[in-house]
């Protein structure tokens, strides 16, 4: 089991809670504060320095702390959507998934259009991780699922791929079928980490519908929202201009941090 030295332990609890401080303000309703461009502009070069200050001090593969099964949290909390009430998704659930396919594209040389099957055969990674949430909760769980740096290898990605988007099934903001999809991305450094998995098991059991079945990302050194739930296609893509309003994801758009590192 991977441990960080004490510092660095210190230091991602000291950034876990400001992080969570910030996002329950938005959370609080704050939203329209965030969207001056003072603020705005402010908490994207907190977000820059963030990354840099990540890279600098933090190997590219160090290990987000892992543990035992004795600290498995006894209750984990769903983040986020608990169940899509898309029609697709809902046909999809009530045939437990056998019908589920994982597209990957974009800027790929050889998309892929993957099974649940196909993913559980694909290399795999389990690994007891925390959870931090930017509303102040955290808990423990044990992930298991198929590394996505040997999936993105195997649809070969384009020289001018520098980030993977994660399209989701469920919607936000809108009646079901025509609501927005929620997405979230990462760029190739996160994606080829050794703990970026996209989990189809949660403490030894099928990934439940409120944690994300059939497949959610598991991204562990950022905070939670950025593990995408209920994926649906992935993407490579060279910037994200031409998605939504251009942040990366379904909440940085609305002025959280599109790198939320711990």
């Amino acid at each position: 089991m991977s441990k960080k030295p004490a510092s660095l332990g210190l230091d991602r609890r000291f950034v876990t809670r400001a992080m969570a401080a910030a996002g329950a303000a938005v959370l609080a309703g704050c939203e329209r504060v965030a969207e001056q461009p003072a603020i705005r502009g402010f908490v994207q070069s907190a977000e820059g320095l963030n990354l840099r200050l990540q890279r600098l001090l933090q190997n590219r593969t160090a290990l987000a702390q892992e543990f035992t099964p004795a600290d498995i949290s006894p209750v984990f909390k769903a983040n986020g959507e608990t169940y899509p009430s898309t029609p697709e998704y809902e046909h999809l659930a009530n045939r437990d998934f056998a019908e589920y396919r994982l597209e990957i594209g974009g800027l790929v040389e050889r998309p892929l259009s993957l099974s649940l099957a196909d993913l559980r055969a694909a290399p795999a990674r389990s690994q007891i991780t925390r959870h931090d949430c930017v509303e102040g909760w955290s808990c423990i769980g044990q992930w298991k699922g198929a590394r996505l740096g040997p999936l993105l290898q195997r649809a070969g990605l384009k020289p001018q791929a520098r980030y993977v988007v994660f399209w989701c099934f469920d919607e936000w903001d809108g009646p079901p079928g025509r609501g927005q999809p929620y997405y979230e991305s990462i760029d190739l450094i996160d994606a080829f980490h050794p703990q970026t998995i996209l989990a189809y098991e949660m403490n030894g059991e099928v990934l439940p519908i409120a944690h994300g079945a059939p497949l959610r990302l598991r991204v562990e050194r950022q905070l939670g929202y950025k593990m995408a739930k209920y994926i649906r296609r992935i993407e490579a893509v060279e910037s994200f201009a031409h998605i939504a309003d251009g942040r990366g994801g379904y909440w940085p758009d609305r002025g959280y941090e599109w790198y939320a590192g711990i």
